[in-house]
């Protein structure tokens, strides 16, 4: 059994993301090329073992929502996008993406989703404080649950 989860987010952010962030964002959606700084999420570590056997931890910077094409355990595809859209009196950028994710990948991409809510639009904050970005769900469930984001923690499925 495989310990995989849909994660889908679908939430629009406020136009004040900067130009290097937006780049970053696009590297992390499989959009763009990976910048020279990374200012969102700036440690990847990465356990492997050198020639004597012992462990040892190297920097191995990887997009967090970048997948794209045929999902491995969900159905359908996985995907990202992130495009401007006028959105009444303002511009927003409004971010899709379906990824799959395994627990050992929470932290790291909890960092993106934690980043991802201080710049959502107000419509995805709900009465107690906590930022809607989407859903998750186990893969062999039907039933997913919200994805919030509350104190910049993300509440990930148990």
């Amino acid at each position: 059994m495989a310990d995989i989860f849909e994660l889908m987010l679908t939430l629009d952010l406020r136009d004040e993301v900067s130009e290097e962030e937006l780049a970053e964002l696009r590297w992390h959606l499989g959009l763009g090329p990976e910048p020279e700084i990374l200012r969102i999420v700036t440690e990847f570590p990465f356990v492997e073992e050198d020639e004597d056997g012992e462990p040892v931890v190297t920097n191995n910077p990887q997009p967090l929502l970048g997948e794209h094409g045929e999902a491995w355990k969900l159905e359908g595809a996985l995907v990202s996008a992130l495009v401007r859209r006028e959105h009444t009196s303002r511009s927003v950028w409004a971010l899709s993406s379906r990824q799959e994710l395994h627990p050992d990948e929470f932290d790291l991409t909890g960092e993106l989703l934690g980043w991802l809510a201080t710049k959502a639009a107000d419509s995805h904050r709900r009465a107690d404080g906590s930022v809607d970005l989407g859903w998750t769900r186990f893969y062999e469930s039907r039933q997913a649950e919200p994805l919030l984001v509350r104190d910049g923690v993300v509440i990930w499925p148990s």
